[in-house]
């Protein structure tokens, strides 16, 4: 049997891209963007919810369209490159709308495409950390985009500068992981799904959709706005951009060091736990408006988010077999629907109330997920 190497390292990078550029790359950005005065507050909102549109119109597409899953990764990962290259460009507010949400749909065929990829091209070798690797992607990319908009900030850069570097970024490394991504008959074979699990829309895959949902509403206006944060908490020190990149590492590091917690609590407990602790993280900088609590949220929400999404999708191909990738597109439509809603509760730039009623949320969430006994 071949090594596993490739195929997770490429799963990985794929990911970064994907979520660290082509979702999350307008957060480290938006302080680059409000301060040069070519966006407010309010403006931000509606730029992050077109991208959340899009991930929702991708997720959905996902469920209705039948396309191969390295085709749908390479064509992803392509759109991604060439959209974020094109915000350095001087376009209006319309035009970044649309890219934005090109890019968030390309962003929800590569995440659902990745998944079932990885999930089928590496469970022959029955090694739970190879996924983990995999998801671990996300966090690497965020934390990567982040640090660059820090360098870009320290060097009284523009927002156009980072918009082309990061889409230059995005192209090198869909260039790099282009070959790894081959047709699913060449890929070693899977474990056979356990019998019973083709169950299409049971009581469980509702239940996984419903709380994935809430699970997007809640996280994502730290996700949004957290740089936005730690700037006002800390009176515009460049130690604000250091949020970002913190999240960035919370969510690669946790998700590479669950594995002994998934063997010993499962994912639905494990996912319960996280978004207990992700509550807690959204709701501290409502409460405690304090450099320290929006450093302690990023820890919280970004040391989460990921093994959130890992076990999610882990729970969706043990309760769905081999239809996991219609659970998976539903799940993530959910998830996106949720996030739609979540920046527009900020636009007069009061986080506090959207901030508590998100963990408010998330706790009821968690709470649903144990109905019935938890796996």
């Amino acid at each position: 049997m071949p090594s596993p190497w490739p195929q997770a390292v490429a799963g990985l990078l794929a990911l970064a891209i994907a979520m660290g550029i082509g979702r999350f790359a307008f957060t480290p950005v938006l302080p680059m963007m409000l301060q040069e005065g070519s966006l407010t507050i309010s403006g931000g909102g509606l730029l992050a919810s077109a991208n959340y549109l899009g991930y929702l119109i991708g997720a959905l597409s996902a469920l209705a369209v039948r396309i191969r899953a390295d085709r749908a990764i390479r064509g992803g990962l392509l759109a991604i490159g060439l959209t974020t290259l094109a915000m350095s460009l001087p376009l209006g507010f319309g035009a970044w709308l649309l890219l934005r949400l090109l890019a968030g749909i390309a962003s929800a065929w590569v995440l659902i495409s990745v998944s079932a990829w990885c999930f089928d091209a590496l469970a022959g070798y029955r090694r739970p950390f190879l996924n983990s690797m995999v998801f671990a992607g996300v966090g690497t990319g965020i934390a990567m985009a982040g640090l660059l908009c820090i360098v870009l900030i320290s060097n009284d850069a523009r927002p156009s500068q980072a918009w082309g570097l990061l889409g230059a970024l995005a192209m090198a490394v869909t260039a790099l992981v282009w070959k790894i991504f081959t047709p699913p008959a060449e890929l070693p074979a899977a474990i056979p799904s356990a019998p019973g699990s083709h169950a299409r829309w049971s009581a469980q895959s509702v239940r996984l959709i419903c709380c994935y949902g809430v699970f997007g509403f809640g996280y994502i206006i730290p996700a949004t706005f957290l740089p936005v944060m730690a700037k006002r908490a800390l009176q515009d020190s460049t130690l604000f951009g250091w949020s970002w990149p913190v999240f960035g590492l919370a969510a690669a590091l946790s998700t590479l060091a669950v594995a002994p917690l998934l063997r010993r609590l499962g994912n639905r407990r494990l996912w319960r736990a996280c978004q207990y602790v992700m509550a807690a993280g959204v709701a501290l900088p409502a409460l405690w408006p304090h450099a320290v609590a929006v450093f302690a949220a990023a820890m919280c929400v970004g040391g989460t988010f990921m093994v959130i999404t890992l076990v999610a999708m882990q729970e969706a191909k043990q309760v769905a077999g081999a239809r996991a990738t219609k659970l998976m597109a539903a799940m993530t439509s959910a998830f996106a629907a949720g996030q739609i809603a979540g920046p527009l509760t900020v636009g007069s730039g009061s986080f506090s109330i959207a901030l508590l009623f998100a963990a408010a949320m998330l706790a009821l969430s968690a709470f649903l997920l144990r109905v019935d006994g938890a796996r």
